[in-house]
């Protein structure tokens, strides 16, 4: 993550704040995840289908746009 802010001319200090800011976020989210995947493993199977989803919808719309941009240049 820092070397494309490095390489776009961001200044250190912003890329060591971002990175630490993304961890800690990213240690949140292990927290919660481990609360909530220690209910059940239905639980865990309901939470990785809803991310799946949202995944592949994401995909389907960013084809969707490339698709119309190609189409309708």
């Amino acid at each position: 993550m820092a070397v494309p802010m490095k390489s776009g001319g961001m200044k250190i200090s912003k890329i060591i704040f971002y990175v630490i800011l993304s961890g800690i976020t990213t240690g949140i989210g292990a927290f919660f995840g481990a609360i909530v995947g220690s209910v059940s493993e239905e639980i865990i199977a309901i939470c990785l289908s809803f991310a799946a989803r949202s995944n592949v919808i994401y995909c389907i719309r960013r084809i969707n746009t490339r698709i119309q941009q190609i189409i309708f240049r």
